[in-house]
């Protein structure tokens, strides 16, 4: 009788803790861009490597950017640091080291607090020496 009490008992505070972990989730924001890649086309050596991907806060709470990495040195990223607010746009300044010659292929990661936190950008193209 003991033990049958003891599984009962047992059983109640387990279905307590899986109900608890079926809450739903609050939607908070998302982050929402133009374009997920810029494509230089064909450039010239030492030509223009700026581009920029604009993006919209889609949520209903403010949207925090906590990183943009690229994914080497000869791509350098910039972003807004304050909080862009519910339905307003944002700009990530990419500019790239066209010095180097040959075929661009490079991503750029955006961490925030957005629903979809972690987004995927890149840049492609191909970068010619200079006649």
């Amino acid at each position: 009788m003991k033990k049958a009490l003891f599984l009962l008992s047992l059983l109640g505070f387990m279905s307590i803790g899986l109900y608890a972990q079926e809450t739903p989730v609050a939607k908070t924001d998302s982050i929402v861009f133009d374009k997920m890649v810029h494509d230089y086309g064909t450039i010239e050596q030492g030509g223009d490597g700026n581009c920029e991907f604009t993006f919209t806060n889609t949520g209903d709470e403010p949207l925090v950017l906590s990183g943009v990495r690229a994914s080497c040195g000869c791509t350098l990223p910039e972003w807004p640091k304050e909080p862009i607010a519910p339905g307003k746009t944002g700009v990530i300044k990419v500019k790239y080291d066209t010095r180097r010659v040959g075929p661009i292929n490079k991503v750029v990661r955006v961490t925030s607090n957005a629903e979809n936190a972690n987004v995927v950008l890149r840049i492609t193209g191909s970068v010619v020496a200079k006649q």
